[in-house]
Parts: structure tokens; C-alpha cells; sequence
């Protein structure tokens, strides 16, 4: 798939936010109604922005939001609509968005009011077949700004999306991957060779697990369907948690740990996890020490040559700068005879097309690994 890749553009997704000079008091029922309102507007303008619709109705920036702010988003809602076309050539796009908002905090402090807010979103795929996830769907904290106006009304001023730089973002925000700085151990030489990405009509995996390996690979997908928006609480959460995310699932498969301890915990032939992060081996939430542990020291997987190469539970994991350090890793939920959905944390994402991710990111260096 070389015939059209995505330019994502970093032009800035919001306004800055507005700083309030004192602390806030918690936002009446009237203001938080109206904050509310204001958000889910946006947020449902900016997801369909993407969508085939924006070729339909030029995207243009919402009511009740700030001059400054409204200059932006029509900047960002037209990279959006270019970037749903560019899409739509390469897998269908998607044909509609679904937007759902949980305000978790509003305060106000004089004429500014900082909202935090919960955005999960389904991105609908065109003419789904039987056994095809309908969307793709990712859930996103944002931090909103507004302003009240003369009148009294309130006016969005602000965006501040949490989005987590490490994976891929959400199909509606523009930003790139950033380097991670991988957990200290030991140098452990050269990587298998990156995998292919042209997917040029391979029949999809028919190989059965291993029988004597005693993982159970469904449970592996099942997990990661389960988890991927709120985690499991039986889990601490990292700041960077793909691989956290990633390790869960395999132990939930059947995967077993091993023995380690404080003293061990950078070796890469350990992989284990404990009450502490100190007690906790770099190869559970370490992208790279993951890769170490399962395909050099453990051999629990091979790699493949190339992504299209996946099945359920196989695990994609990503080199976004090809500096030789993976930064992210991702879990294959289901796989259709055309096309590979991946799931992941950092931001937490559900079943993103592979097409699409490889599309935006054509300069990543991309490790397939059959689990």
C-alpha cells in the first residue's frame, strides 16, 4: 500500500488554554448543562470532520467558540477532511462518527472555566461484512477552556487533548509519534528485519496455534477487547502503558512469568510483575525489552515477515524514528481475509485498521511477532 500515504500535519489541535489566576469553584448545573453542550458540538464536529460527510459539507468551525479558537479549527477541521479523503482511497474511510461525552470536573473562576472532559468516539467503517468490527473507537480525556461573553454565555476558548505522543493518536487528532526513551538494560545486538508492509493479496493466516504451547490466543484478543478503555484494576497503569497493556494479555493467554526480583529486573531474559514498579521487570512495560524477552531469550514468538502476515493476538510493534528502538506496541483483536484491527493503550484505541495506521506512519519500522 504505497499509492497514498497521509501527511500528518502537527499545525497545533487547539487554542492555548487559558489560565484562571485563582482556583476555581465547582461549575453550577446551568454552566456545566451549557459547558456540556458546547463540547459535544465540537467533539462530534471534529470526528465527522474525517468522515466521508466532510466531502459532503465542507467542516467549518462550531458555534459558541472563541475567535481565536475558530481560527484554528478550520484549520485543523480541513487537514482532518483531506486526511478522511486520503483515507477513504486506501480502506472505505469512514462514513459517520459517533461522539459520547463524560464531563468529570468543571470550575469556574471569574469569567474563565476549566472542564475536564472524557471523549469516547466510534468511528463507523463503510458497509461492515459479517465477523468485521462497525468502528473503530478510542476514548481521549481533554482538558476544555471557556470564556464567558458579555451576555453571559460561555465560549469554548481552549483544547487541551490528552493525547499520549507514543502510540497512535486518535484518527481525529493531528500529531505524531514521539521517541521514548527505553528502559536502561543491557545492549542485546542486532533485530530480526523490519517486516513488509504491501499487502499484495495474502491469503489470510490459516496456521492453528501450537497445541503443546497451552496459550489460549483467544483469551489473548478477548483480554485486550475487555481492557482497552479503562484497564483492568487487578494492574497498576504506566504513564507509557502499551506494553503493560501487551504483557496482560499475553499472561491472561497463558503466558507464564518467570522468577526475578528487584536485583533482576533489567535483565531481558525475566518477565515478571510484582506489587512495585521497582519489583516489576522492564521486559512487562518496556517496548523494547519486550521485544528481547519474547523473541530472543523466551522464543514464545517468531517474527514475521511481513505485517499481513498477522493473526488474532499477534502483537505489531513499532519503531516510529528507525533508530533501532521500538517504541510501541500494539495487539492484533481480529483479522478478516482483507484487513488486520489492532488494539492498543497509550492512547487507548480499539480496533484501528492496520491499513490506516500504516498509512499515517509510512517511515515507521514496523516488528510482527507470532505469539
Amino acid at each position: 500500500m504505497t499509492a497514498a500515504l497521509l501527511a500528518f500535519a502537527v499545525v497545533g489541535a487547539t487554542a492555548p488554554a487559558v489560565h484562571a489566576d485563582e482556583p476555581g469553584t465547582p461549575a453550577s448545573a446551568e454552566d456545566t448543562a451549557q459547558f456540556t453542550g458546547i463540547a459535544k458540538a465540537y467533539l462530534q464536529k471534529r470526528a465527522e470532520a474525517v468522515t466521508a460527510r466532510s466531502a459532503e459539507i465542507p467542516p467549518s468551525a462550531p458555534e459558541d467558540v472563541s475567535p481565536g479558537l475558530a481560527e484554528v479549527l478550520e484549520a485543523d477541521f480541513a487537514a482532518l477532511a483531506e486526511q478522511g479523503r486520503v483515507l477513504e482511497g486506501v480502506n472505505g474511510g469512514y462514513s459517520s462518527a459517533e461522539v459520547d461525552l463524560l464531563v468529570d470536573q468543571a470550575t469556574v473562576s471569574g469569567t474563565t472555566a476549566t472542564v475536564e472532559v472524557t471523549e469516547d468516539t466510534k468511528l463507523h467503517y463503510p458497509d461492515p461484512q459479517p465477523g468485521e468490527p462497525a468502528y473503530e473507537e478510542y476514548s481521549l480525556p481533554h482538558t476544555l477552556t471557556y470564556t464567558k461573553a458579555a451576555d453571559g454565555t460561555w465560549d469554548l476558548a481552549g483544547d487541551l487533548a490528552r493525547v499520549d505522543w507514543t502510540g497512535p493518536a486518535p484518527t481525529t487528532q493531528l500529531t505524531q509519534p514521539v521517541d521514548v526513551p527505553a528502559p536502561d538494560s543491557d545492549a542485546e545486538g542486532d533485530k530480526a528485519a523490519t517486516a513488509q508492509t504491501v499487502n499484495d493479496g495474502l491469503d489470510m493466516p490459516t496456521e492453528d496455534p501450537d497445541p503443546t504451547s497451552g496459550y489460549n490466543y483467544g483469551n489473548m484478543a478477548s483480554y485486550a477487547d475487555r481492557y482497552w478503555k479503562r484497564g483492568n484494576s487487578d494492574y497498576r497503569t504506566y504513564g507509557n502503558d502499551c506494553t503493560n497493556f501487551i504483557s496482560q494479555a499475553m499472561r491472561a493467554g497463558g503466558w507464564g512469568t518467570t522468577s526475578g526480583s528487584a536485583m533482576s529486573r533489567k535483565d531481558n531474559s525475566k518477565w515478571f510483575y510484582a506489587s512495585f514498579t521497582w519489583t516489576t521487570s522492564y521486559t512487562w512495560a518496556g517496548a523494547e525489552n519486550w521485544y528481547w524477552f519474547a523473541n530472543k531469550h523466551s522464543k514464545r514468538t517468531r517474527m514475521l515477515s511481513n505485517v499481513w502476515h498477522m493473526g488474532k493476538a499477534d502483537v505489531l510493534q513499532a519503531d516510529w524514528k528507525r533508530d533501532g528502538v521500538i517504541d510501541h506496541s500494539m495487539i492484533v483483536t481480529t483479522r478478516t481475509s482483507n484487513e488486520v484491527y489492532l488494539t492498543y493503550h497509550t492512547p487507548s484505541t480499539h480496533n484501528k485498521k492496520l491499513s490506516t495506521i500504516v498509512a499515517q506512519y509510512p517511515r515507521a519500522w514496523w516488528y510482527a511477532h507470532r505469539t
